[in-house]
């Protein structure tokens, strides 16, 4: 049940991720410290959750709970990495930006539907 939560709770993390991104434009300097920090302080719970959900759903692998591959699981944790990024920092393209926000989605909707 742990897993599926922090699945949850990472999937409304994207969400918001996914407005920021639409909603704001980039920092007009992107050596700002005030916007660094900024970014620091609310993407780190993000990463710690990761980092959490990553642990649990390997273990869940292993234990065969959920039918994910494990690459699948480590991509999952990178691309939501530079999801993190690119919606502070908008430099990636809207096209790849999406491509990379449906892939996680996929994982993550496809192991809350296994846990369930």
């Amino acid at each position: 049940m742990e897993l599926k939560l922090k699945t949850q709770q990472l999937k409304q993390h994207l969400d918001n991720l996914k407005e920021r991104y639409e909603e704001h434009d980039p920092p007009k300097n992107r050596r700002d410290k005030d916007f660094f920090e900024m970014v620091k302080q609310e993407t780190t719970p993000v990463y710690q959750l990761l980092t959490e959900w990553e642990e649990l759903a390997l273990a869940s692998i292993k234990n065969r709970e959920v039918d994910v591959h494990p690459h699948q699981v480590t991509s999952t944790k990178e691309n939501m990495e530079l999801v993190l990024m690119h919606s502070y920092y908008i430099d990636a393209r809207h096209k790849r930006y999406m491509e990379l926000n449906h892939s996680i989605h996929y994982i993550f909707d496809q192991m809350i539907n296994e846990l369930s």
